[in-house]
């Protein structure tokens, strides 16, 4: 199985804007977490955590995002961290046939942050790095 990034879609709210991804892994639920949840696994495709203490309410500090904390937190489903200045980032997985996992993503941020382009390819980032023997 070879990962992919299905359609992207985003929506506007007033001055909030969502962003939604639906990825497909090539790894299981187990393997894609820790690249999702510790700062060696988010560094290695997204941005340097400085803080993350794996805990609902625990703090966080995304490099490229700002301060703030955890905000949901299932232990190998659902990790969400909201920070000041980047909104709120909820990783959402799911077993996808025998050895895969599908990630539902979704970024909630008020500004011009982010776009799709730039989660598409953090996301290339994050299959690359996942497909890695």
């Amino acid at each position: 199985m070879t990962g992919t990034i299905e359609e992207g879609a985003s929506q506007t709210r007033g001055s909030t804007h969502l962003l939604h991804f639906l990825v497909r892994l090539p790894r299981p639920m187990e393997r894609v977490w820790p690249a999702l949840t510790t700062p060696g696994g988010l560094a290695g495709w997204f941005t340097a955590a400085d803080v993350l203490e794996p805990r609902l309410g625990g703090a966080v500090t995304l490099r490229d995002l700002g301060a703030g904390q955890v905000t949901a937190w299932d232990v190998d489903r659902v990790a969400e961290y909201t920070v000041a200045g980047g909104g709120r980032i909820r990783f959402h997985l799911e077993r996808d046939g025998d050895t895969g996992s599908a990630l539902r993503f979704t970024h909630e941020f008020r500004g011009d942050l982010a776009s799709e382009e730039t989660w598409r390819t953090r996301f290339e980032r994050l299959i690359e790095a996942l497909e890695a023997p």
